[in-house]
């Protein structure tokens, strides 16, 4: 079964889509999303094999969604009311690029092909096997005043949670986030990042120092020259993923 995400602003189109899959027995529409920001947070929620992305939409583009995606990483399927778009789609690795509004031969006929570049013993669940598992993103989606930005995940130095707002931190800025701090934590890979309070998660690359105290606590020096605290609880398990283990 072919697990199928939509995300497009325009509810009428999304409704369209669905109508159309619903010809074929093995496509499962699992979800929709709205905007860029919500499209992440369904992608790493329900892990879909196909993703039928819009690409022109208010904030987050469907090329800034598919830009954030890391590995494994769901087949694309571009959909939209202009080609221009056609040659940043395929170099984002886009399977395939339909023009709205779209038709039945043409949707049967990308569907044919994401079935033809399927590996031959996948059953639908993507590379993990896992359905469920939720994808470590590579990049990140955050915002800068009216724009958004796609941060590589090299740049993050920590991500923090205060006052209601998740905030993205590199060596110069601080973005913000929509997703909270538990959802986020959920999606990014515990070999390369560690949370150090209910606040704060911080990339272990960007770690310059540990230094502890006699209470049991500790705080981490940041790349950004930030100092963050380290819970008691914490500690122990902060040192350990700083010395690799």
């Amino acid at each position: 079964m072919m697990r199928v995400l939509l995300v497009d602003d325009e509810q009428p189109a999304r409704e369209r889509l669905r109508q159309l899959l619903a010809a074929h027995a093995d496509v499962d529409v699992v979800g929709e999303a709205e905007d860029g920001v919500q499209a992440l947070e369904r992608i790493a929620e329900l892990a879909p094999d196909v993703v039928f992305l819009d690409i022109q939409r208010p904030g987050a583009s469907g090329l800034d969604v598919a830009g954030s995606l890391g590995h494994p990483r769901p087949v694309i399927v571009f959909c939209t009311a202009f080609d221009q778009y056609a040659v940043d789609a395929f170099e984002l690795s886009a399977t395939d690029y339909l023009l709205k509004p779209v038709n039945r031969a043409r949707l049967a006929a990308a569907l044919d092909r994401i079935r033809a570049s399927a590996p031959k013993d996948s059953d639908g669940a993507g590379e993990s096997g896992n359905p469920r598992e939720a994808l470590a993103p590579t990049r990140f989606l955050a915002r800068r005043g009216a724009r958004y930005k796609v941060v590589p995940r090299a740049d993050v130095v920590a991500f923090t949670f205060d006052d209601g707002v998740t905030r993205l931190l590199t060596a110069t800025e601080q973005l913000t986030m929509q997703p909270t701090l538990a959802r986020l934590a959920r999606r990014l890979d515990p070999e390369r990042f560690c949370q150090v309070s209910r606040t704060v998660i911080v990339h272990l690359d960007a770690v310059r120092e540990a230094r502890p105290f006699p209470d049991g606590t500790g705080e981490v020096l940041l790349a950004n020259g930030q100092t963050v605290s380290v819970a008691r609880r914490r500690w122990r398990h902060v040192l350990d993923k700083l010395g690799g283990s």
